[in-house]
């Protein structure tokens, strides 16, 4: 197996800037679900955010792509990495605490662990690996509780839906190392956004009604921070993390979302995150550890310690 790439000290910074931005993602989306429903957000989301890397693409001298093979791989990609876990998980808020749904949403890396050994063959689930997704397994079910399974409830049909847009995620990273490889990466992020956008307008329409602009500042403050830097901005800073301290170091941003989204909850809307959530969230961090592949010495080495540039 090869060696994951160090963390330089830079990159550091940088997984830490992205953990506080999808971190903070989660209470604006809660913020702007005051005035508006959860498939109208998701609009928001993916409609500006396509508009400004756009913009960032041509400005770089980026073109949209003529071939429409191209097009239809960033429709499926919109759907798995946008349309369907942003929806499932905004509307898991309106049921859910955010910070709950943060916790939930690092089962993303233990379900693409599961989806890329089972589609990728490079990607084989080793005894070590196996280890770790059962762990995060473990904690998804510790968070959801033992009691959902005896009756379905809003509560527990809207984490169940956090679960479901965790495996989206999943979905859509393999289909990202299938079919995007290649692309530059703020024209596969416009373009992904620009089918997500194409989707997200007609089902919102007519589910909830045409969108109005008539929004308070608090709800057009939380659509800029979501659209423009929890989905924009974070998707070229992700690319630049990924390039420069490799896929397996960019998994630990999944450990440091929750407690920056558990903490915003707590300060700004009154929140509380039971012991169990967070018990089942040390359960995944542990899967998150052993899918990683080091041990926890070297893993907090690669966090403390980061490689200095020349």
């Amino acid at each position: 197996m090869q060696a994951q790439a160090r963390i330089t000290r830079g990159a550091a910074v940088e997984l830490a800037l992205l953990a506080v931005i999808w971190g903070a993602s989660f209470l604006s989306i809660a913020v702007a679900l005051r005035e508006m429903g959860p498939l109208t957000a998701v609009l928001h989301r993916v409609g500006w955010a396509a508009l400004l890397l756009w913009a960032i693409a041509l400005w770089r001298g980026e073109r949209p792509p003529a071939d429409p093979a191209a097009w239809l791989s960033f429709a499926v990609m919109g759907l798995l990495n946008n349309i369907v876990p942003f929806s499932l998980m905004a509307w898991a808020q309106t049921h859910v605490e955010t910070g709950l749904v943060s916790i939930l949403n690092a089962a993303t890396a233990v379900f693409g662990a599961v989806v890329a050994a089972a589609i990728l063959p490079d990607e084989r689930l080793t005894p070590l690996r196996a280890a770790g997704v059962a762990a995060g397994f473990a904690g998804v079910v510790a968070i959801i509780g033992a009691e959902a399974l005896s009756g379905l409830d809003l509560r527990s049909l809207a984490q169940g839906a956090v679960g479901l847009g965790a495996l989206s995620y999943a979905f859509a990273s393999v289909w990202a190392k299938l079919r995007l490889r290649g692309v530059p990466p703020a024209t596969a992020a416009a373009g992904m956004l620009t089918c997500s956008a194409l989707m997200a307008a007609p089902l919102a329409a007519a589910v909830e009604g045409w969108p109005t602009l008539a929004l308070s500042p608090q709800a057009w403050a939380a659509v800029a921070w979501f659209a423009g830097l929890g989905t924009a901005a974070a998707y070229l800073l992700y690319y630049r993390i990924l390039a420069t301290a490799g896929a397996a170091n960019l998994m630990l941003v999944t450990l440091l979302i929750p407690p920056v989204a558990v903490a915003l909850g707590a300060v700004a809307l009154g929140e509380r995150v039971g012991p169990t959530a967070w018990f089942g969230y040390m359960l995944l961090g542990l899967g998150l550890i052993l899918i990683d592949g080091r041990s926890p010495r070297r893993l907090m080495r690669a966090l403390r310690s980061p490689k200095r540039h020349g």
